[in-house]
């Protein structure tokens, strides 16, 4: 899986997450979701992407999402 993949999967878990937490745990994880989406807008505009920058660090090729 390419990096640009991983990326859409990893963000698709985290709000996921996120939306179990707020649901089971406790309401103020819905600032977790916030927090993704913000991250997610941000990169969109910079292309900088903590989590981008551990994966490659991993190992994860980069690669388009789509061909």
């Amino acid at each position: 899986m390419c990096l640009d993949r991983s990326m859409f999967a990893f963000a698709g878990v985290m709000i996921l997450v996120s939306v179990v937490l707020t649901q089971f745990v406790h309401p103020a994880f819905f600032w977790f979701t916030v927090f993704v989406g913000a991250n997610l807008l941000q990169s969109a505009f910079t292309g900088w992407c903590p989590a981008a920058i551990i994966m490659k660090k991993l190992g994860v090729k980069p690669g388009t999402a789509f061909k």
